[in-house]
Order: structure tokens, then C-alpha cells, then sequence
């Protein structure tokens, strides 16, 4: 049922609202160079990487960092905002119809992030689809905390339903965890 609830979902929101996708990507092309569409591995479902899709919100050659490790300087005015609304996220829908993920479970993270790959490993996390969104995200919880974060991630596993993934969603239609994402302000 939750792959049904994925594509048919994915599918509906791809369908009204494409145009929108194509004048944010449009804008991201025109404000600085290069692809606005940014591909990153990612560690998926079972520890298998995938292609990770977003809009790029970063300026072309920006180190390959979790977002945590990100110099604010990096990230482009237009992807300030994408990055504070989630939009970046709406190509993951193709991650979505593709298999790779779902609307919701936890973040796809980098293959260089071994500690909080290795902590959902032992806890089981790794056995689902990342997600779009998921309990840590609306709870306020970045990467930066890689075993809080995989407890969390573990907690959503043990207690996942069809009823808690759609007040995930709601909960994040709703803004909660808007803003949580957290490049470095200041320098070190």
C-alpha cells in the first residue's frame, strides 16, 4: 500500500504542478552557471547507493560535504529559499517513481557519512526506503547528530503505518522541520 500511496501521489503532484518545477529550474539557470538539476550518491534501501536528484541550490564545484559541513557561502540567494521551503527536494519525486525512495522515511545520506550509516545499519534502518521527508526531519533533527539521528530513524521503522506517514506528510506541508537545514554560518 505504501508504494501505491508513493507513485500515485508522486504521479498527481508531478502532473499539476510541473510548471512551477520547470520555472524554479529555469531560475536556477539563469542565476548562476551550471546544471539545476544536482545529482548526488546516496546510501539507499539495505545500504545500496542510488542517484539522489535535487535542484541545485549550491554553486557549481561546492565540495561533496554532508550539508552540515557546508560553508554558508556555497548556497546561491534563489537556494537559500529553496533550501529553507524544501523545494530543492521535488526531484526526489523521480527517486520516488523510480523505487530508490519514498515519500517518507529517513534521509538519504552520503556514503562518506560512515558513522550514521553504520549506526542505522546495527539498528536496523537501512531495511526501508529513505524518504522525502521523516520523523527527524519534522522533528527539527539535521545530520550533524549521526547517532540521535539513527535512533530517531530507528523509532520511525519500528512504529511506521500508513495513518503516521501521512501526518508526516502533513506535518511537513505544514512547515514543521522548515529551516533545519544547517550549513556552517561562520567560519571556523
Amino acid at each position: 500500500m505504501k508504494r501505491a500511496f508513493d507513485v500515485s501521489a508522486c504521479a498527481l503532484f508531478l502532473l499539476f504542478f510541473w510548471p512551477i518545477l520547470l520555472i524554479v529550474i529555469t531560475a536556477i539557470r539563469l542565476q548562476s552557471p551550471g546544471p539545476a538539476i544536482f545529482k548526488q550518491v546516496r546510501v539507499g534501501k539495505d545500504g545500496r547507493p542510488f542517484t539522489c536528484y535535487k535542484l541545485r541550490t549550491m554553486y557549481s564545484g561546492t565540495a561533496n560535504l554532508p550539508t552540515h559541513e557546508v560553508q554558508a557561502s556555497s548556497v546561491t540567494v534563489l537556494g537559500d529559499h529553496l533550501r529553507r521551503f524544501k523545494i530543492d527536494e521535488l526531484p526526489q519525486l523521480y527517486n520516488v517513481l523510480s523505487g530508490d525512495m519514498s515519500l517518507v522515511g529517513p534521509r538519504p545520506c552520503l556514503p562518506s557519512q560512515t558513522e550514521l550509516v553504520e549506526a542505522r545499519r546495527q539498528l536496523g534502518v537501512l531495511a526501508v526506503r529513505p524518504g522525502i521527508t521523516g520523523l527527524a526531519q519534522v522533528s527539527g533533527i539535521d545530520m550533524s547528530d549521526a547517532n540521535r539521528l539513527a535512533k530517531v530513524d530507528a523509532q520511525y521503522v519500528r512504529s511506521q503505518s500508513f495513518s503516521g506517514d501521512l501526518k508526516l506528510i502533513w506535518a511537513t506541508l505544514r512547515g514543521r522541520g522548515v529551516g533545519i537545514d544547517q550549513v556552517v554560518r561562520h567560519s571556523t
